[in-house]
């Protein structure tokens, strides 16, 4: 699948089958999340992968917006190391991410993880040291049916050349 075609193809998925994703397609997937564009080429970002289904549980049960976590094959949390751009940064590498998900036929829904309350025991459970921000949780796994891709704004509707509003 090309990049264009992945990115039309993805969405969010939040139900998943029971299959484990192999270990060389998770590798895959963080991959993709490494070579993000980043500010001053600072590349802040760490990523634990998680497929231990007890920890899976806890993470589903401390994400406020995420209890699907706990039924995932895996999931990614993605840390900067705190510092000037460390959002923009973390955020281009989980849709780099995302976007390796819908090539590889995978399913996978993006968890905020920046400024949520949760961020402190999240990083404890993973054991993240301090100076790290959690930027997203992304739960992973084989969707169980497939989802239509929701309806999305037309270009039209969004584009302006030259100046808002023209």
């Amino acid at each position: 699948m090309d990049a264009l075609e992945a990115i039309r193809e993805r969405r969010s998925i939040r139900k998943y089958k029971p299959d484990a994703i192999p270990k060389e397609m998770l590798e895959q997937l963080v991959d993709a999340g490494r070579l993000a564009a980043t500010a001053r080429n600072e590349q802040p970002w760490e990523f634990v992968v998680v497929t231990d289904k007890e920890v899976l549980k806890k993470l589903g049960g401390l994400a406020d917006h995420g209890p699907f976590i706990a039924d995932a094959a895996a999931c990614i949390a993605v840390f900067c190391k705190d510092g000037k751009y460390y959002l923009e940064d973390g955020c281009a590498a989980t849709e780099n991410i995302l976007i390796a998900v819908a090539a590889l036929h995978l399913g996978a829904c993006w968890v905020a993880g920046d400024k949520k309350p949760y961020c402190p025991a999240v990083a404890e459970l993973l054991g993240v040291p301090e100076g790290y921000r959690l930027i997203s949780l992304l739960a992973l796994g084989y969707e169980v049916e497939p989802t239509p891709v929701k309806k999305k704004r037309e270009l039209s509707d969004v584009i302006h050349w030259e100046k808002f509003g023209e």
